[in-house]
């Protein structure tokens, strides 16, 4: 049984792809999660209980979700050595997104208007320790190299967000001298004018 868990934060989605997967008999959902952080708060209770009921072999999530996105999500799971495996389903099919999905260890990347039977087989397929990516977005992926840090990127995020210099820094547990350095720093790699012109660039190429 491949045991699975919905990471997607429209509810709609969210409860019919559980259903629909949960048809299929060598498939289990244990569990859906609204948003990445309440995904990331399951595996660390169930890896710490190690119960067989509640381990997960498979994450399938979106990108763009609160408190914490699919990526960052797959490079938690990633950096905790963790068997889970990730699968991205999602509306961008932006190279940006797919090289960053692939730098966190993620073994599948779908999009969402993907016929159900490519989502089937792709969770079989990474079940068995495969990858399941289209040809097409693994060979955009490689023409333009993200030039964004970690720290630059959640920087800009939330400044795309709307929050003051002092709201981010207060987030990343930084000073404000150094986030306008890394907005700063992230704007000059991006030649824009300012951290809205940047973030809007680093949307636009799935950086952000």
């Amino acid at each position: 049984m491949i045991r699975l868990l919905i990471a997607e934060d429209q509810a709609m989605l969210l409860s019919t792809l559980a259903t629909l997967l949960d048809l299929e008999d060598d498939i289990e959902v244990v569990e859906r999660a609204s948003d990445g952080a309440r995904a990331l708060a399951y595996l660390k209770e169930s890896n710490l209980a190690a119960s067989s009921h509640k381990q997960v072999d498979i994450v399938v999530t979106d990108i763009e979700m609160p408190k914490l996105t699919g990526i960052e999500l797959a490079q938690a799971i990633r950096e905790q050595g963790w068997p889970t495996k990730v699968i991205i389903l999602t509306t961008f099919s932006r190279a940006g997104y797919l090289r960053r999905a692939m730098d966190a260890g993620v073994k599948g990347y779908l999009l969402k208007d993907s016929p159900s039977d490519e989502l089937l087989t792709a969770i079989r397929k990474v079940a068995k320790g495969g990858r399941s990516i289209s040809p097409e977005l693994m060979q955009d992926a490689w023409i333009e190299m993200d030039p964004l840090t970690n720290k630059e990127r959640q920087a800009l995020r939330l400044a795309n967000q709307g929050d003051t210099t002092e709201q981010i820094a207060d987030k990343l547990h930084l000073s404000a001298g150094t986030v306008r350095n890394y907005l700063s720093s992230a704007a000059s790699k991006l030649n824009a004018k300012n951290r809205i012109e940047a973030a809007r660039i680093a949307h636009q190429n799935g950086w952000l």
